[in-house]
């Protein structure tokens, strides 16, 4: 190989031409004197006496939260969805391993040893190219695994809680289908932060008391939402109010917040009869609580909307469920305004009003009995 009259700075010698090219950046990467790692104007011999392929601490620890598998980076938990320890050594292992700049085509394979339950010696054989020569190296670094408590399980493992949504009804006990929707609603409310990265979002408990339900929940945010979407799924109020409990460590006053659910007496399902004097309508079947009751009469099939003064809460008394409806044979259709259907307790021919929704060629429908006497129901997929 021809020499050039270029020299090398350290040892003096003439370098050749293809260090010389390499040095000054002619095909290949060391053309940067800024750049870390990069050596220049130096011949091969001196380069490769100096070169370091790869960079990599002495030992890691790692500390891992023993009870969700979180890892602490820098000053916080962070969840690397890892399955076990030796994922997270690689991980951690990836992260702390640098390679020399100057090296091209660069291949890596890593080959764990289970040392003992806390230590995994992590094997790892890198190959490359510098200056047109292959490179290889092997490195080993041993992974100390610190198994500990983060932050968020240590406050679901000491019953943390910031707010409280305390779910009930007026008048009444919450449905088994409210109770059930407000746990449905925590816990999505709980997977969709925790879907954004908030560590801080969990559902510290959930438990049923005479009168409803009360969800003790790890921030007031988490309980403001499920307090909105149980309104805005079956109408009713919400209250909040705050309770001093303690200063951050920055002296800040911390509040714990109470929101208390009122849910609508009378829920989609319910039949009421009005205690106006002046209405004669007769009973209602509720179809919406949300702002002013709605609903439909079941004697003529019109709709109904409460007044503004009464809102969702109309002085009513409910006479039954659309649950409690049983089927009853139709026996003739008398005119527009009545039909004859077998009372489902004497199983006598009774006339009954017809409402709008009854259909004439039904062979059954759908009777609820009550102290308003007789009435043919709507099916359960009607308007």
């Amino acid at each position: 190989m021809s020499e050039s009259r270029a020299f090398c700075p350290r040892c003096g010698d003439a370098m050749t031409e293809r260090s010389a090219n390499d040095a000054s950046g002619e095909g290949s990467t060391a053309d940067d004197p800024l750049r870390p790692g990069s050596e220049v104007d130096l011949c091969e011999s001196c380069y490769f006496d100096d070169f370091e392929f790869v960079d990599a601490p002495d030992r890691i620890h790692v500390r891992v939260c023993a009870q969700c598998g979180a890892v602490h980076r820098g000053n916080r938990w962070v969840d690397v969805g890892a399955q076990d320890y030796t994922d997270i050594a690689i991980e951690e292992v990836s992260e702390a391993l640098g390679v020399h700049v100057d090296v091209e085509d660069i291949a890596w394979q890593v080959e764990p040893e289970q040392v003992d339950e806390n230590t995994i010696r992590m094997h790892c054989y890198f190959t490359g190219v510098a200056r047109g020569t292959p490179v290889d190296e092997e490195v080993v670094v041993p992974v100390k695994i610190a198994r500990q408590t983060c932050t968020r399980c240590g406050r679901i493992a000491g019953d943390y809680y910031a707010s409280i949504v305390q779910i009930r009804a007026e008048d009444r006990t919450p449905t088994s289908e409210e109770i059930d929707r407000a746990k449905e609603i925590a816990n999505t409310v709980v997977a969709e932060m925790e879907a954004t990265g908030d560590r801080n979002a969990f559902v510290t408990e959930m438990g049923e008391v005479d009168d409803g339900l009360n969800i003790k929940v790890s921030t007031n945010k988490i309980g403001k939402k499920i307090s909105n979407k149980m309104v805005e799924e079956f109408g009713g109020t919400i209250n909040d109010a705050e309770t001093l409990v303690t200063e951050d460590e920055d002296g800040n006053e911390v509040y714990r917040v109470t929101f208390a659910v009122r849910l609508p007496p009378y829920p989609p399902g319910d039949i009421i009869s009005l205690a106006d004097e002046a209405d004669d309508g007769g009973p209602v079947l509720v179809r919406s609580a949300h702002g002013n009751l709605k609903g439909v009469r079941i004697t003529t099939g019109e709709r109904y909307e409460a007044g503004y003064e009464d809102g969702a809460s109309p002085d009513a008394r409910k006479l039954g469920e659309h649950d409690d409806a049983v089927e009853t044979t139709v026996v003739t259709v008398e005119d527009d305004n009545a039909v004859q259907v077998l009372d489902p307790e004497t199983y006598q021919a009774t006339t009954v009003a017809r409402p709008d929704y009854f259909d004439p060629d039904a062979e059954t429908v759908p009777v609820l009995k009550s102290r308003a006497g007789l009435h043919v129901l709507p099916e359960r997929n009607d308007g």
